[in-house]
Parts: C-alpha cells; sequence; structure tokens
C-alpha cells in the first residue's frame, strides 16, 4: 500500500480533527501519501481531494469540529454514487480508505468495502450509539458539556424553587442523558429505551417536591417518546400536578461545540493510528473502536447490523438514587 485517503462524515464531533492528525501522520511515517477528502461522501464522488503534510494538520488537535468539513450525500447510497468515488480513489492511486463517523457513515463505510475497496471506519458521534465502540469520539466533550450545563441550571433552580427540563442530544440512544443525568443528580431521566409518560415524570417530581426539594432537574434525550416541547406542553395543563414551575432549555448543537476534552483528543489519536496499522496489516472492512481501554476491529457487517444500547444496570443504579 503506497496511498490511502481520509474523510469525515456526518454530524461533527470534538476530536475528530485529533483523528484526522493521526491518519496523516501514521500514514506518512508508514512511507505513505495520504489525501484528505473534503465534505465526505460528496467529495469522494466529486473528487475533491488532496495530499495532506505533515503541516497540514498541525496546529488542529485542540479544535473542534473537521478541517475536512461533512455534507450530505445522497447519491452515494446508490451503486452509480459508489462506482464514482471508487474511479476517482482509482485515478489517484488510492489503495486504502479511513472513515471518521457515526452509523450512516460506517453504514456508507460498508457498502464500498462490499465492492472490494479496503476501508476501515473509525467510531466517532457524540451519542455513542455506535455498535463495535464502548466510547466514540465526541462523547466525553458533549456528556461535559450537557453536565455542566445541568450545574448551572440546578444554581438557578433552586434560586426559583423551579423544574428544568434539559433535552440533549441522542435520538436512538439515551447514553447522554442518562449519564448526564446521574453524574449532575437529576430527578428524572427520559431516554428512548424506555418509554415513559409526562404522569410519571409528574409523579416523581411531585413526591420530590412533598419530600421537601425546592427545585428539580429533569433530563430528557431528543429521541424519547416525549421531547421537550411535548413535555412543556402538557406540564402548561397540569402545573399542579408538578409542584414547581417549569422551564426548559435545549441544548441542541452546542454539544457538538467547542474544543474536546483531554479524553476525546486522547482517544482520536489511538484510533486514528489503529486505522492506518488495521490498513497496514491488510485487515480491512473493520471498523476501529475501544473496548476494555484497548483498542478493537469489529467487522462492518457486524457493526450496521447491531443496535448499540445504555447499560441497563446505570437505569437501574438511577432508580435506586432518586429513592
Amino acid at each position: 500500500m503506497k496511498s490511502i485517503a481520509v474523510l469525515t462524515s456526518g454530524g461533527d464531533a470534538p476530536g475528530m480533527n485529533a483523528a484526522i492528525r493521526a491518519v496523516v501522520r501514521t500514514g506518512i511515517a508508514k512511507g505513505w501519501e495520504v489525501y484528505g477528502v473534503q465534505h465526505g461522501y460528496y467529495g469522494l464522488m466529486s473528487g475533491d481531494m488532496q495530499i495532506m503534510g505533515q503541516r497540514d494538520v498541525g496546529g488542529i488537535v485542540q479544535q473542534g469540529g473537521t478541517v475536512l468539513g461533512s455534507a450530505r450525500a445522497l447519491e452515494f447510497k446508490t451503486v452509480e454514487g459508489r462506482q464514482k468515488a471508487l474511479r476517482e480513489l482509482n485515478k489517484r492511486g488510492i489503495e486504502g480508505l479511513v472513515v471518521i463517523g457515526g452509523n450512516g457513515s460506517q453504514t456508507g463505510a460498508y457498502a464500498l468495502s462490499e465492492m472490494g475497496f479496503p476501508v476501515v471506519g473509525i467510531a466517532s458521534t457524540i451519542d455513542n450509539d455506535l455498535y463495535g465502540s464502548e466510547m466514540t469520539i465526541g462523547v466525553d466533550t458533549a456528556l461535559n458539556i450537557a453536565l455542566e450545563a445541568i450545574d448551572r441550571l440546578k444554581i438557578t433552580a433552586s434560586s426559583h424553587q423551579r423544574a428544568f427540563l434539559l433535552e440533549v442530544m441522542g435520538r436512538d440512544c439515551g447514553y447522554l442523558a442518562l449519564m448526564a443525568g446521574i453524574a449532575g443528580g437529576a430527578e428524572f431521566i427520559s431516554i428512548p429505551e424506555i418509554p415513559t409518560e409526562p404522569e410519571d415524570i409528574a409523579r416523581e417530581l411531585h413526591a420530590a417536591y412533598e419530600r421537601g426539594k425546592k427545585h428539580g432537574i429533569i433530563v430528557v434525550a431528543e429521541g424519547a417518546k416525549y421531547n421537550a416541547n411535548a413535555l412543556v406542553a402538557y406540564f402548561k395543563e397540569h402545573k399542579a400536578e408538578l409542584g414547581f414551575e417549569l422551564r426548559a432549555t435545549i441544548l441542541g448543537h452546542i454539544q457538538r461545540g467547542g474544543a474536546p476534552t483531554a479524553f476525546d483528543r486522547l482517544l482520536a489519536t489511538r484510533l486514528g493510528a489503529a486505522a492506518t496499522s488495521a490498513l497496514a496489516r491488510g485487515e480491512y472492512g473493520v471498523l476501529v473502536g475501544m473496548n476494555k481501554s484497548a483498542m478493537t476491529t469489529t467487522a462492518l457487517s457486524v457493526v450496521v447490523a447491531n443496535k448499540k444500547t445504555v447499560d441497563f444496570a446505570l437505569i437501574e443504579l438511577q432508580k435506586e438514587l432518586d429513592g
């Protein structure tokens, strides 16, 4: 192998740049040319890629987002779109591809690998919903942002004897909501894995109010059965059932921005190096992830066929903590 390419795809995650840096520099250390593909699979199909050197990735390890950019590429879902991408890769003599991204990105990586091209994926999504890795790039940063929001909301909630509802990202997996809620001492956590009704939340908060609590925190994943807007509408009609006046905050894309934590920088660096090592030893069609603190590989066919959920033991822990 003499030449590889790297791209970022899907939603940006803090730490992506550290992974790009690691892929470029460890690839160069192996004597390879490393192309950076602009705007994900869209750039792969249009041939928007350039050779990157050591200095091209200097000073980016601390930056959030992705210097390579990301974009939607519906055409890549078609055989014709992927054939177009293969032509661009072959035209430049590129022999391997590293894909940094989440579920949709790795589905694309798997489709390309099924056409015979050497592909290695890197687990990167703030939702931590990608099968094959205990932690993914960006999760720790997003979790700390959510936790800081809870801490700040608790201060203002206690000043006004209010309940605050915080919606965090997590369309299919409630990892962020569950972990931030436990770490932040939330009174109630609602996640996609366990559908809850507004009445359940009202009952828990009212019980806390009856026990003498002066404020309350509810953490909701965006993919929960009832999101923040739906819950606010419900409690507007049933204020007496809650015991507290309610305010809602939706973090949204704030969780994706900002400098990555030390953990995310280190994880991304290790995963980037593991990806080029996998290509070097001829292990293709895999996702590199972290499991039990070690760098591991999982077949992309397994990754895309399985759904990752939260640790249900933590849900039981939350119930015990709530009393």
